[in-house]
C-alpha cells in the first residue's frame, strides 16, 4: 500500500511539474527571428535562366537532291567562305535528264521555226488570193457592163460570176488557214516555254548536285561521311542534314526563361553569363530577342512554360563553341536608395475588410504587430518594402512559426547567432 501511494504520488507530481513547464512557456510565447530593415544603396533585380551556346548566324545545309555522296571537301572545323563548294552529289542522272531537256528545248525551237515559215507562206498565198479575187471582181464589173449594153452573151457573165465567187472563197480558204497556223504557232510557243521551263529545272537539280556554302563561318557539325545516301526532305520527313556551319564571330547565349519571369524581361537589358566549360570566367551581353510564345512542353506531363531569350555576348572568346551549356543572369531593374528586407518575411494575412494583405511581423514589447507593407523589386533574398522605416526590426522566421503566426501573438525573440 505503502508503494502505490508513493507511485501515485509520483505521478501527481510529474504532471504538476508538466503543467508548469507548459505553461510558462506558453507565457514566454513562440520563439522567433528578427532582422533590422536595411536601405540599399544600389537595389538590383535579376531573373536567372539557363540554355545553351549558339551562334548568331548558322545553317544547317541540306540537299535539294537525292543520291550518293561522291565528294567530301570539308571536315569538322574547317573554316569556309560563302560560295565555296563543300561536298558533291552523285550526277549521272541529273546530268543525262539536263541533256534530255535540252535536247526537248532544241526540237521545240526547230517547231517553232518551221511554223514561222509556213506563216510567210501563207500570209503570201493570202496576198496572192486578194490579188485573185480582185481581179475576178473587176472582170465581173466589166461583163456586167457589157451584158447591159448587149454586147456579151449571158453565158459570160455567168462565167465571170463564177469566177468571182471561186476566187473569194479561195481567199476565205487561205485566210482560214492562216488563222489555224497562227494558233499552231502559239502552241509552238507554249510547248517551247514548257520545255525551256523544264529545262531550267532540271539545269537547277544538276547544280545542286554541287553543296555550297550559304555563308561563311566554321564548320561546327559534320555527321555524314563521303559514300553516304543523300535524302531530301518530305513533307514530315526530314532529309538528311550534311553539316552546319556557324558564324563564330557573333556568339549568343538562349536560355530559356520560366513564365513567371519572362515579362520582367525587356530588349537591351544587361546580362552576365557564365559557363561551366570556363570556370571563374563571366560574359556581358545585352537581351537581343525574347520569344513571343513558350517552347513546346516535352513529354506528356505538366511543366511549367519556358520562353526563349537570346543574349547577345559582347566579347565572346573565340574558344567558345555551339553547344556549351551556361547560364544567365538578367539585370531587370535597378533602383537606388530602396528599404529591402528578407523575402521570407513578408507574409499575407486576411485584413480588415475580409481582403488578404501583404505585410511584415514587427515586434511591439513581447508581442508582434502585423504591418501591412507594399513590395516592389525582388533581388536575390530581398524584397523591396514601403511602409516601414530603416532599421525597424521584422520577423524572418523560423519559417514554421511565420506561417503561423498572427497579430498580437506572444513571441520571444532569439538572440542571433
Amino acid at each position: 500500500m505503502r508503494r502505490r501511494n508513493i507511485g501515485i504520488a509520483a505521478t501527481v507530481v510529474i504532471v504538476v511539474l508538466g503543467t508548469l513547464f507548459a505553461m510558462r512557456r506558453d507565457r514566454g510565447g513562440t520563439t522567433v527571428d528578427t532582422q533590422p530593415v536595411a536601405r540599399k544603396a544600389t537595389f538590383r533585380s535579376f531573373v536567372t535562366a539557363s540554355g545553351a551556346v549558339v551562334a548568331q548566324r548558322y545553317a544547317d545545309i541540306g540537299s535539294s537532291v537525292m543520291g550518293r555522296l561522291v565528294e567530301l571537301r570539308v571536315k569538322e572545323g574547317d573554316v569556309v567562305k560563302a560560295g565555296q563548294i563543300l561536298a558533291r552529289i552523285d550526277s549521272v542522272q541529273a546530268a543525262a535528264s539536263a541533256s534530255a531537256a535540252n535536247a526537248r528545248v532544241k526540237g521545240a525551237e526547230a517547231d517553232l521555226r518551221g511554223m514561222a515559215e509556213q506563216l510567210q507562206s501563207a500570209v503570201a498565198e493570202i496576198d496572192a488570193a486578194k490579188a485573185r479575187a480582185q481581179e475576178a471582181q473587176l472582170r465581173l464589173q466589166r461583163t456586167q457592163d457589157l451584158r447591159r449594153d448587149g454586147l456579151v452573151p449571158a453565158a459570160e457573165l455567168d462565167a465571170a460570176k463564177a469566177a468571182a465567187d471561186t476566187a473569194n472563197a479561195q481567199l476565205n480558204s487561205t485566210q482560214a488557214a492562216l488563222r489555224r497556223m497562227q494558233q499552231g504557232r502559239e502552241a509552238s510557243d507554249r510547248r517551247l516555254a514548257e520545255t525551256r521551263a523544264d529545262a531550267a529545272r532540271v539545269a537547277d537539280l544538276l547544280a545542286k548536285t554541287e553543296i555550297l556554302a550559304p555563308i561563311g563561318g566554321t564548320v561546327t557539325r559534320l555527321p555524314v561521311q563521303e559514300g553516304e545516301m543523300v535524302v531530301m526532305g518530305i513533307q514530315n520527313q526530314p532529309g538528311t542534314t550534311l553539316m552546319t556551319i556557324s558564324d563564330l564571330s557573333s556568339i549568343d547565349a538562349e536560355v530559356k526563361v520560366a513564365e513567371a519571369d519572362v515579362l520582367r524581361v525587356q530588349l537591351n537589358q544587361t546580362a552576365r553569363v557564365t559557363m561551366e566549360a570556363i570556370p571563374g570566367v563571366s560574359f556581358t551581353g545585352r537581351v537581343v530577342e525574347i520569344g513571343a510564345s513558350a517552347l513546346p512542353v516535352v513529354g506528356t506531363g505538366a511543366a511549367a512554360r519556358e520562353f526563349k531569350v537570346k543574349v547577345r555576348l559582347d566579347n565572346p572568346d573565340r574558344k567558345l563553341r555551339p553547344g556549351l551549356t551556361c547560364d544567365a543572369e538578367i539585370l531587370t531593374a535597378e533602383r537606388q536608395g530602396v528599404l529591402a528586407v528578407p523575402l521570407q518575411s513578408v507574409v499575407i494575412r486576411p485584413g480588415k475588410d475580409g481582403q488578404d494583405q501583404t505585410g511584415v511581423f514587427v515586434p511591439e514589447g513581447r508581442t508582434v504587430r502585423f504591418r501591412p507593407v507594399t513590395t516592389g523589386l525582388i533581388g536575390g533574398l530581398d524584397i523591396e518594402v514601403t511602409g516601414l522605416h530603416d532599421g525597424m526590426p521584422v520577423v524572418t522566421g523560423p519559417f514554421q512559426a511565420l506561417r503561423e503566426l498572427k497579430d498580437g501573438q506572444a513571441v520571444r525573440i532569439q538572440a542571433p547567432r
